[in-house]
Parts: C-alpha cells; sequence; structure tokens
C-alpha cells in the first residue's frame, strides 16, 4: 500500500516518531550522571540537525560521536547553566517572602527587584534554548555560545517562543493527558524543535567530522592515510 511505503508522508512520520523514542531513550541514559546533561543535550541536537536535514540513518553513531566531541564545553556549560539557574530560582524564592513579609517602601522594592530577577529568568529561558543546539552544530569559545545564543534568541523572538511552546505542549501532555507518552519525551521535542530552528541556524550548520572541518593535526593524518592507501 502506498500509504504505508517509506516515502508516503505517513512512512516519513511514523519514522521521525521512531527516531524521537530511540533519542529519547538515549538522552535519558546519558543524562543519568546529571553532571552528563550538557553533553547529552548537545548530542540529541547535533542527531536532530541531521534527521531534520534527512541524514539520520545511524542516529546511535552520531549521537555518542557528537557526545564524545562536545563532552567538555558542553560540560561546563551545563555546570554555569546549572549554578546561574539555582542562583535565579533562589534569588526569587527570597525575594518573594520578603515582598510578602513587607508592607509600603520596602514591598515596592522587593516587587521592583523581583522583576529583575523575572526578567533574569527570560533571559535564562532564552539562552538556554540556543546553546546547546548552538554548541552542537558551531565551533566557538564558551563565552561566545552564551553571547549568540541570547542574540540569535531574542532576534527570532517568535521562533523562541515556538520552541518554547513545544517542550511546554509535551511537558503537559505527559502531566495531564497522556503519561505514557514520556516515551517520546525530550527526543521527539528536539527533532520539532530541530525542524523548527533549522531554518534560522542552517548558515551555520556543519559536520566537524568532515575533512575540510578537522583539527590540522586530525586534517594532517587524514592526508597521510589518504597517500598511504594510494601507494602500491
Amino acid at each position: 500500500m502506498r500509504f504505508l511505503s517509506y516515502d508516503s508522508k505517513f512512512g516519513q512520520l511514523f519514522l521521525k516518531l521512531s527516531y524521537g523514542c530511540c533519542l529519547n531513550v538515549m538522552w535519558l541514559i546519558c543524562c543519568l550522571p546529571i553532571v552528563t546533561i550538557g553533553a547529552s543535550t548537545t548530542a540529541l541536537y547535533y542527531t536532530s540537525f541531521k534527521i531534520a536535514k534527512d541524514e539520520g540513518s545511524y542516529i546511535t553513531t552520531m549521537f555518542f560521536r557528537s557526545f564524545k566531541q562536545n563532552f567538555k564545553q558542553a560540560t561546563i556549560i551545563w555546570l554555569i547553566m546549572l549554578g546561574v539557574g539555582a542562583l535565579i530560582v533562589g534569588d526569587a524564592i527570597l525575594l518573594s517572602r520578603l515582598r510578602d513579609a513587607s508592607a509600603g517602601t520596602a514591598a515596592v522594592v522587593w516587587t521592583l527587584l523581583l522583576a529583575c530577577i523575572f526578567a533574569c529568568m527570560i533571559a535564562y529561558v532564552i539562552v538556554l534554548v540556543y546553546i546547546f543546539p548552538l554548541l552542537s552544530i558551531a565551533s566557538n569559545t564558551t563565552a561566545n555560545m552564551f553571547k549568540n545564543a541570547f542574540l540569535i534568541g531574542t532576534h527570532y523572538l517568535f521562533v523562541t517562543i515556538l520552541v518554547v511552546f513545544v517542550h511546554f505542549a509535551m511537558f503537559f501532555l505527559v502531566v495531564n493527558v497522556f503519561t505514557p507518552l514520556i516515551i517520546f519525551g525530550e527526543g521527539l521535542c528536539a527533532v520539532i524543535s530541530a525542524h523548527i530552528l533549522l531554518k534560522i541556524l542552517r548558515p551555520l550548520l556543519y559536520d566537524p567530522n568532515a575533512p575540510e572541518n578537522r583539527k590540522d593535526g586530525d586534517a594532517l593524518e587524514a592526508s597521510e592515510a589518504d597517500e598511504g592507501e594510494s601507494e602500491p
């Protein structure tokens, strides 16, 4: 039946759902130590972008290749995000209690400070949405990763809201509608988000394992290997 064929829209949709499920399982397993959440999320988006470009034949290989390659920088970024997130939440809770326990001018001051914390939360979410997808497709310093994530997120605000909505919708469905959907979880969210982000991040997409993107040492080794193969 044409409807069930690999090339049909239904077949492609089922394939993407399968990819989302597999990626979610790998992502969850690699997130278990908690400290590896950054590397796992980076690998998740690297593979999701490949799927979005219809290059996702060997998702397990691609996932763990990216996990290994970006482990150090992704872990540093994740620990920074974790620390900043904990600080923001802690400040929000403290200021909220101080505001509730105050009156008059003091209450106004605490409210203004709480508004500043809320603005920081929005900036934090914007960076969180983009920094790991950016890390998965581009090479840059950690400081520039944070800066670019914020600049891209604020410039393409509608896309940012759409990606946040995708994750919120999945959370809502799992918690309030159909809990077994957790099997797709973040994996499917990443695949959907990759299709959305692909339009604005396409100029940055590259394969770090391609010959032209290898480091000098890697390129030299590849060149020597090619020469060795060409010898009789």
